[in-house]
């Protein structure tokens, strides 16, 4: 049988649902701690704070300028934390913030972090038409890429619209921004994309 609730009884279900949960794990809540060492709740990994570099940075991501706390060792980023120091998020991170080691490492099985060996790190190439893939290095890229950016865009310029109001834009480009760049580098894209009278931006972390 079908029975109708309103949303005043539907948030007070929830509180209530919510604070008898936090009761329930109250009761056998574990003290937490932040370096390693023997616990009968849980383990810790030793090498996590005790034998590894920490150092205090930014982080890089957005315009906020968080504070975080990188901890490495052999030159390898082993885990990032927010800095509870740091005035503006108070040691808190968002989900960019905290899985910024995984821009270039994974965590394997055993639950250690290393160097990702399928990350791609040559430029690679499938001509039209084509099922194989080519390396190309970096300078040949870069020239076909403007190439082809300055014939579309030279053969589908917008001087002045329909109404006669100057425009100066091509509406024959459009570029989907990248949520694994830092604030700057997303400056002097969006800097350049302007320039070039790109209009169509979109970011894909709206999707």
């Amino acid at each position: 049988m079908k029975k109708d609730i309103s949303r005043r009884d539907f948030l007070k279900y929830l509180g209530l649902g919510t604070a008898g949960t936090a009761l329930f794990e109250g009761a056998a809540a574990v003290p937490a701690i932040a370096s390693g060492g023997e616990h009968p709740s849980f383990d810790v990994p030793p090498s996590k704070l005790k034998r590894a570099k920490e150092t205090p940075t930014i982080c890089a991501y957005c315009g906020c300028g968080c504070g975080i706390i990188v901890y490495s060792e052999n030159n390898l980023i082993t885990h990032i934390e927010g800095d509870p120091d740091h005035p503006i998020n108070e040691g808190s991170l968002c989900p960019k913030g905290s899985a910024i080691s995984d821009v270039n490492t994974i965590v394997e099985k055993i639950n250690k972090r290393v160097p990702n060996k399928r990350r791609v790190t040559d430029v690679l190439y499938r001509a039209p038409g084509s099922s194989d893939w080519e390396i190309k290095d970096w300078d040949w890229a870069l020239n076909e890429i403007a190439k082809r950016v300055k014939k579309t865009r030279d053969e589908s310029f917008q001087e002045k619209d329909d109404k006669g109001v100057v425009v100066n834009r091509t509406e024959a480009i459009a570029h989907l921004g990248s949520a694994s760049i830092d604030n700057e580098e997303n400056y002097l894209m969006h800097k350049l994309l302007r320039s070039l009278g790109i209009i169509n931006l979109d970011h894909h972390a709206r999707l």
